[in-house]
């Protein structure tokens, strides 16, 4: 039977590496884009050249091997040294220079601020050529695991729990130490003690951390990576994480603007639109975003900036206004913004004194103003029990972002079939990134350094998002067209 042979081995063949990459290679679009830019200019730190030894590596090879790494899954500086090696692609965008892992692994860590500045300036160039509208963004986020296990975690109630277990074996120690004074047994009194020695230490432990935790204000602390939180990923699933925002427009899903934080959604709504404003240079856009961010203070302060938001209404849940039936809760009083005053459903006038007053409390929603209204008819009206059970009768609170808060659900409820847009355009994003190139959790501790892995990754997807919308050579085509300020 005869097969197709290969070419031997020990064959003579001339041929450069050029010839080895087609023009439609993405490695073509990263040399192109990369060596338009200063990279100084945009904060890159510059290899400094010395006096002795071998010279230094250009910052753009690092940031090349980078792109290229991030765009096929590999972001280990080992791999990627070794891809660096047997690699004809990085070959060919390297011109064959190979960099020690250390080298590499350095450039990242080293340049967080200058990546994330990277990402913006494409994102301009995104613009220029026609790939973003800045119409319709759609804001959502989602979690990275941090390079900080749960047991590294802590808060006062697991810092007690574990204080408490060290008193209670302590206890029960001593007690074996007055059981085994009788018995004259001192190999069994010798192990004891090292055990409550240990345990003397452990408590220590515990203390100083509690301290550090009471210093800092927090309600936990990390211990590996000071700046990871245990924070709700699904349901009731908790992981030492953070949360990566990301602004994606409805053109052709291309990230607009992404950070990264240590917290949940419910006050992160007005920082990543104000982000994507800035990056886009808007004077307004539409802000489809689900109902985790929900948040008075945040939606005026969108309000403010002239950005239109559609944020889902979060499930009212079980109803906290003692005793009140359906058809008298909060809802179904009437706001009347000319005189201030609030009608109930008996056709009754709330009035209020116009003083404010502070909720407080450590809660994410405390900090706001809020106004009384309240009516003298409550005492003489005939379904007063089944609207409260206050003795003074119905008073309801009106915030300050109140205003805020009915335009953005009015428009939600105007908006349905626009609002329902949302998960098409951002939720494949993070479904890319985590569960096909296996970003779901990141290399680098601190946020700072986090921020700029998470930046080069929403780099790297809107370069292999662009390059399937327009193809290399159109791309780089827009690229000998841009006008960069960084050039």
């Amino acid at each position: 039977m005869q097969h197709i042979q290969g070419i031997s081995r020990n064959q003579l063949q001339v041929s450069s590496l050029e010839d080895t990459i087609s023009a439609d290679n993405p490695v073509r679009f990263m040399d192109a884009f990369v060596n338009l830019i200063d990279l100084e200019k945009i904060g890159f730190q510059p290899r400094v050249l010395k006096t002795e030894g071998r010279p230094s590596f250009d910052s753009k090879v690092f940031l090349k091997i980078y792109l290229y790494g991030y765009l096929n899954g590999i972001r280990s500086s080992r791999r990627l040294e070794k891809e660096c090696l047997r690699n004809i692609e990085l070959q060919w965008l390297l011109e064959a220079i190979c960099p020690n892992y250390h080298s590499i692994a350095d450039f990242r860590k080293d340049n967080p601020k200058a990546l994330k500045q990277l990402f913006k300036l494409f994102v301009s160039f995104l613009k220029d050529a026609d790939l973003i509208s800045g119409k319709t963004i759609a804001i959502d986020g989602t979690k990275s695991r941090a390079h900080n296990g749960k047991k590294a975690n802590f808060n006062q109630k697991k810092i007690d729990k574990h204080l408490q277990y060290i008193e209670d074996k302590t206890q029960e120690y001593l007690s074996a130490l007055d059981q085994n004074d009788v018995q004259e047994n001192n190999t069994t009194i010798t192990n004891i003690q090292q055990k409550i020695e240990r345990l003397k230490q452990n408590k220590i432990n515990y203390e100083l951390l509690e301290e550090q935790l009471n210093a800092s204000g927090e309600p936990q602390v990390s211990t590996t990576d000071a700046d990871a939180r245990a924070l709700l990923v699904q349901g009731q699933v908790v992981e030492v994480s953070y949360n990566i925002q990301a602004a994606v427009d409805s053109k052709h899903n291309l990230v607009v603007a992404t950070h990264t934080i240590n917290r949940n959604d419910k006050n992160a709504l007005s920082a990543i639109a104000l982000e994507a404003k800035e990056n886009l240079e808007l004077e307004t856009f539409t802000a489809l975003v689900d109902k985790g961010y929900h948040n008075g203070r945040e939606l005026d302060t969108c309000k403010q900036n002239n950005i239109t938001t559609i944020v889902a209404v979060p499930d009212q849940g079980k109803s906290n206004e003692n005793g009140t039936q359906p058809e008298y809760f909060v809802s179904k009083f009437t706001y009347n913004k000319a005189d201030n005053t609030y009608t109930c459903p008996q056709g009754q006038i709330l009035t209020t004194t116009g003083r404010w007053h502070k909720k407080t409390g450590r809660t994410e929603e405390s900090g706001y103003q809020f106004q009384k209204y309240r009516t003298s008819a409550c005492k003489t009206c005939p379904v007063k029990d089944q609207c409260t059970s206050r003795k003074g009768g119905r008073e309801i609170d009106r915030s300050q972002y109140a205003d805020a808060v009915e335009e953005n659900h009015q428009r939600y409820k105007e908006n349905q079939q626009l609002y329902r847009k949302r998960q098409e355009i951002n939720e494949h994003i993070f479904g890319t990134i985590k569960r096909k190139w296996g970003y779901n959790y990141t290399d680098l501790i601190g946020l700072e350094k986090v921020n700029g892995e998470h930046s080069l990754i929403m780099l790297v997807y809107n370069i292999k998002r662009s390059i399937n919308i327009l193809g290399v050579p159109d791309l780089i085509a827009k690229l000998k067209t841009w006008n960069s300020p960084y050039k």
